[in-house]
């Protein structure tokens, strides 16, 4: 086995230039990544908080529940993708890890 350190394990912890988690630590590319991906879907969560506020005070005609079904099939695509994106480079730097 060899005491080299693959590129990519070297990419998946490298600090984020300017990006900073409590504590003074920097963040990797990767904690980035997932964190992206959850502010992203935080804020299609809020649009479907504001849209079901609206329809629990009434506004219940048809174009607002359809566009209420739009809005949870986007926040179901949105959170498949991120599952599997971040699945996808998690198993790959897994098996980068391991071929070192």
């Amino acid at each position: 086995m060899s005491n080299s350190v693959s590129p990519l394990s070297v990419l998946a912890t490298s600090p984020l230039t300017g990006s900073q988690r409590p504590g003074g630590k920097s963040s990797s590319w990767y904690e980035a990544m997932a964190e992206a991906w959850g502010k992203t879907l935080n804020a299609k969560a809020n649009e479907i908080e504001v849209a079901s506020d609206q329809l629990a005070e009434g506004n219940d005609r048809p174009e607002h529940i359809t566009r209420m079904t739009a809005l949870a099939q986007q926040m179901g695509f949105m959170s498949n993708s991120a599952h599997t994106s971040l699945q996808s480079v998690g198993t790959a730097l897994e098996t980068m890890a391991r071929k070192q």
